[in-house]
């Protein structure tokens, strides 16, 4: 019996001392990457990079059309995929019933919420861009990446909801609410932190994203900003992927910065996120 305990102690100990230089040896090498990201791109951060156009001169390249292609790209994404998005979470949680055709449409959901985003570019390019003559537009873009978001956006959504009491519409109904109104005033305000933080780092993902808006023939040298939805664009990730295959070394240094713009953008994009769904939790008390 004692041997037996004292093997079990011995795994223990070993398992938690492999965690412990897991996680250490995860941060140090995290903590290498940023250091040199940050020693390579701080220097190169100047207002003439933010207001640039790009170049064939790394001195002179900048990240204005990428960096507003990002916004139009974000904010059109966000138009189309968080309403549908939300809407479908709601819809399959609190109306769907449940059936085998309820079950299949909620394994398919969450497998295409691990599908390679490439998978999204390719089909996209077949509708977006050949069917429906979109080209290599901004709208093409934007349907692209709210294919890759509507499957996380509606798994976030319909986890959020199971996440509220059902104490809480018991009490509504039992008030006289109808099922909209419990919806409308209990469950959504009571899940509203879950939800936007799944829309916000869906948002976040969408950002990054490169291979997809490749496919679809999204441009990797624009010298004209975008101004309308079915205007030729670029993004910040595919003017990484351009500076990245240049054999100068200004273009890496170029890159570098690039990505450093990219992260703080992340680190704001998920920071917001937190701050909202702790906000969200202060005032909504259970």
């Amino acid at each position: 019996m004692s041997k037996g305990m004292d093997k079990n102690r011995f795994i223990d100990t070993a398992f938690k001392y492999f965690g412990i230089f897991c996680t250490v040896f995860g941060l140090v090498m995290l903590s290498i990457f940023l250091t040199t990201i940050l020693l390579q791109g701080l220097p190169r951060l100047n207002w003439q990079f933010f207001t640039s156009f790009p170049s064939r001169k790394p001195e002179d390249a900048g990240i204005l059309v990428c960096i507003l292609g990002s916004l139009w790209i974000v904010g059109l994404t966000a138009l189309i995929s968080i309403p549908l998005g939300v809407a479908s979470g709601i819809y399959l949680q609190e109306y769907g019933r449940e059936n085998r055709l309820a079950a299949f449409i909620e394994i398919n959901i969450t497998n295409l919420a691990g599908v390679p985003s490439i998978i999204y570019g390719l089909l996209a390019l077949e509708i977006f861009v050949r069917i429906l003559g979109l080209g290599k537009s901004l709208l093409a873009g934007s349907l692209t990446l709210s294919l890759l978001l509507l499957p996380i956006i509606i798994v976030g959504t319909r986890e959020a909801i199971k996440a509220v009491p059902k104490t809480i519409k018991e009490a509504s109904y039992a008030m006289g609410a109808t099922k909209w109104q419990t919806i409308w005033h209990q469950i959504l305000p009571a899940s509203s932190g879950g939800i936007i933080t799944a829309v916000i780092l869906a948002l976040s993902r969408a950002i990054g994203e490169s291979a997809p808006l490749i496919v679809i023939g999204a441009m990797l040298y624009l010298t004209k900003l975008p101004a309308g939805i079915m205007d030729d664009f670029s993004v910040l990730p595919i003017q990484i992927f351009n500076w990245l295959s240049r054999p100068q070394k200004g273009f890496i240094i170029n890159a570098t910065a690039a990505i450093v713009v990219l992260l703080c953008i992340t680190f704001v994009m998920n920071g917001i996120a937190i701050y909202l769904r702790n906000r969200w939790q202060k005032k909504v008390k259970w």
